[in-house]
């Protein structure tokens, strides 16, 4: 059975919108909510089991399967994120205090040393501490770059079997191909080597042994031989650094830069698909291989849709966006990206007229002055003292009124 989880953070308040939105109610199709239109990730929903299932979903039947744990209720897969708490003693007049920290996650490595130090590289509005900044910014990337209705046909809308079994093969597809995790390590602890020629299934790659092969170096010569793959500026020996098993091992990232190349945000879990010498987030590996519906967001497995306006659709998404009608064949206009039909557009939209303090129909015509309008026609834009018709006339425009003279400025004023 198709659901699309609308009971999932029901009421939740908008971050952006604040109090001007009544709380979160997912639209039946789009993936926005249905009083604000802001999308889910925009919204205080309170962390779920969720996010860990989708991503526990990502990793099945990948080399990642040591990162998920399969559930006793039902059996599904769920991500076995790694959390961190670091406790620091504090020193107190008295006694010694305890001060705890815990990051929401953490890369999966051994040494707690090394992970600390990893987050220490990342900009501290993007460090996953729980109840912080980062730990919003983590979940918001989370919703954005790994939508779970690119990778589970359950949480698409009407989907036909014949979409849902080349959806199938598409995320079977790009788990084969394409998805990996970054793995943290200290600088010289993996050996570059050539590219294997005879071995390039996926991608040019790198292979790598233990650091205590390598021939003894200086700690220059070291710090010039490697460079970050996205920033190439020189790393510092003893610093962590991320590698791309798909990328190679000939290639690294600074934290930070461990980003996608479309949106240039932080790979969220350092989470990555590599395709053609580029890292990219869930999200825009899959606009680069198939096109996604403007209207509901999701990937477009039919033969049949519609370009419009810069941007693809389903057939049946090409809708207003404010009251969903259907708008093939119908005059619409474009507000921030969005098409709307003409009645929504006049009732929500339409600039105000100065004169007569109606809507101003699209398709008619009008004077525009700093953010002012007014009809193009005799009874509205007039001089704001005498009533005199301006329309071909020199004018003095001040705070919204406008004035045929001098005169009847100064008589206004007065």
């Amino acid at each position: 059975q198709m659901g699309l989880g609308h009971e999932e953070g029901f009421g939740a308040p908008c971050l952006k919108c604040k109090e001007k939105c009544e709380g979160f109610e997912l639209h039946y199709w789009r993936k926005i909510c249905r009083n604000c239109k802001c999308g889910q990730e925009e919204h205080d929903i309170p962390s779920s089991n969720e996010e860990d299932r989708k991503v526990g979903k990502l990793f099945e039947d990948t080399k990642y399967t040591t990162l998920i744990a399969k559930l006793k209720n039902d059996g599904n897969p769920t991500y076995k994120r790694n959390v961190m708490i670091l406790t620091n003693p504090v020193p107190a007049k008295k006694n010694i205090s305890i001060n705890t920290v815990t990051y929401e996650w953490a890369p999966p490595v051994q040494n707690q040393t090394l992970a600390r130090q990893y987050m220490q590289m990342l900009p501290k509005e993007k460090q996953p501490v729980a109840g912080s900044e980062g730990a919003q910014y983590r979940k918001k990337q989370l919703a954005k770059q790994l939508p779970a209705h690119d990778q589970d046909p359950s949480k698409c809308h009407e989907l036909s079997p014949s979409e849902v079994k080349l959806m199938e093969q598409f995320v079977k597809k790009y788990k084969n191909e394409a998805l990996g995790v970054g793995d943290v390590k200290l600088l010289g602890e993996v050996e570059v080597r050539a590219p294997d020629k005879n071995n390039l299934k996926n991608g040019d790659r790198g292979t790598s042994s233990a650091v205590g092969k390598m021939e003894q170096k200086s700690p220059d010569q070291k710090a010039s031989q490697y460079s970050c793959y996205h920033c190439k500026r020189n790393m510092k020996e003893g610093d962590p650094t991320v590698y791309a098993e798909r990328a190679g091992y000939d290639k690294l990232w600074h934290p930070a830069c461990f980003v996608c190349c479309t949106c240039r945000e932080l790979l969220v879990d350092m989470i990555y698909f590599w395709k053609n010498g580029n890292l990219y987030c869930g999200r825009h590996y899959c606009d680069s291989e198939k096109p996604r519906c403007a209207g509901c967001d999701e990937l477009i497995f039919s033969n049949e849709y519609t370009h419009a306006e810069g941007q693809n659709w389903h057939l049946k998404h090409f809708c207003c966006f404010d009251c969903d009608c259907v708008l093939a064949g119908v005059v619409y206009l474009m507000v921030n990206d969005k098409p709307v039909c003409k009645s929504c557009y006049v009732k929500n939209h339409a600039a105000i007229c100065q004169g007569c303090h109606n809507a101003i129909d699209p398709e008619v015509q009008r004077v525009t002055y700093n953010n002012f309008n007014w009809h193009a026609a005799q009874e509205c834009f007039l001089c704001s003292c005498c009533s005199k018709c301006l329309i071909g006339q020199r004018f003095i425009p001040e705070e919204g009124m406008v004035f045929c003279s001098v005169e009847c400025k100064e008589k206004m004023r007065s």
